[in-house]
């Protein structure tokens, strides 16, 4: 999306709000003639699941398991995407109700909640004329007409679907701005912005959860100036995360996998060499990164590491190790396998480097 139709959503967002707010009819509490516009909705941080998700559009109700990595001790963290045009989606539309569940709703909570991420009702009025006794309504994403239903569907099979947006802020949010409409059983909607197979992967890239990289040195965190530092990473040490992800009350599923690449190291001074000079250490054919350094490897070039050229002076220097990792995934589409960006994780350790031109063995 271009900065100019952002911009533009935003002035048409901020219209819209001004209208749903200050309009009082559009958000009456029930009380015919009540033009007092209510007070402003809450945060959208509800559940994920019970009664909690009916109040949330701001929290999935997607299902997050880890099939392989992703456990354990140890300090773990986000990817970020190396790609940075790349993001996870915005929004998107999930089943919320069955009509006997709606109608539950309207009388137990009097009828205050979203139908959407940017709309959200107060009083049974508005929920009642949609949603049982048939008036028409409008949709926020592209002004078109929401058709009323009769009695919430009461005896139809399948859901009321409404949008969910982790960061309701994000202008793309406005994209899922349909009221919220009914499905039937078994079916995915045909409309913008429905879930989809990738939908949920890249909700998974989100959450995969990689190791702190803990590299090892040789010397461990002081250096000589001249004689270069070994680093590598034994095999086992970092191993594939595959995450799953799957929508309730759908078919719809994709599994994430992040598998790792290569290990990229900065030595945080620009009077240091790395090998390779890239800095870019492959992942060797078993797994590990780089070779263990051996007594009597001192004088040489490490296949993986740094040479610093000049002796910190109290301040060490900031050397920082990302692995880079693979992400692919595959889901309910059986379409095959796709590539996303890769990612990386990124830690940062302490290096003292001194003038004495001798090595610890």
């Amino acid at each position: 999306m271009t900065l100019s139709r952002r911009a533009l959503r935003w002035s048409s967002a901020l219209a819209v709000t001004a209208t749903l707010w200050g309009a009082g009819p559009a958000l009456a509490d029930g009380t015919p003639g009540n033009t007092t516009p209510p007070p402003p909705p809450p945060h959208n941080d509800g559940g994920a699941s019970g009664k909690e998700v009916y109040a949330s559009t701001g929290r999935s109700q997607i299902q997050v398991t880890y099939l392989k990595g992703g456990k354990g001790g140890g300090k773990k963290g986000n990817l970020a995407p190396i790609d940075p045009n790349w993001e996870p989606p915005a929004c998107w539309y999930e089943p919320i109700f069955t009509p006997e569940q709606l109608k539950d709703f309207v009388k137990d909570s009097g009828g205050d909640g979203p139908v959407n991420i940017h709309r959200f009702w107060y009083g049974e009025g508005l929920w009642t004329d949609h949603y049982r006794d048939g008036k028409a309504t409008d949709n926020m994403d592209d002004g078109s007409a929401a058709p009323g239903y009769k009695d919430y569907n009461i005896g139809k099979k399948g859901y009321f679907w409404r949008s969910v947006a982790p960061d309701d802020s994000h202008p793309d949010s406005w994209d899922c701005g349909r009221t919220m409409f009914w499905q039937d059983a078994g079916e995915i909607p045909k409309v913008p912005e429905a879930p989809t197979p990738k939908t949920l992967a890249e909700y998974a890239y989100d959450k995969v959860k990689i190791p702190e990289t803990d590299i090892e040195l040789k010397p461990q965190a002081k250096s000589t100036v001249n004689l270069p530092t070994w680093v590598w990473l034994d095999k086992g040490t970092f191993k594939d995360v595959k995450v799953r992800a799957a929508l309730p009350k759908t078919d719809l599923w994709a599994e994430t996998t992040a598998k790792p690449k290569s290990l990229h190291l900065e030595p945080g001074t620009d009077d240091a060499e790395t090998f390779p000079a890239s800095g870019e250490c492959a992942i060797n054919d078993d797994g590990s990164i780089g070779t263990p350094y051996q007594k009597g490897d001192s004088k040489e070039e490490p296949p993986c590491g740094i040479k610093y050229l000049r002796a910190t002076d109290g301040e060490p220097y900031q050397l920082k190790a990302s692995v880079t990792w693979e992400i692919s995934w595959q889901g309910s589409d059986n379409d095959g396998v796709h590539a996303m960006p890769d990612g990386t994780f990124e830690t940062t350790q302490e290096m003292n480097v001194q003038e004495v031109q001798s090595i610890n063995r």
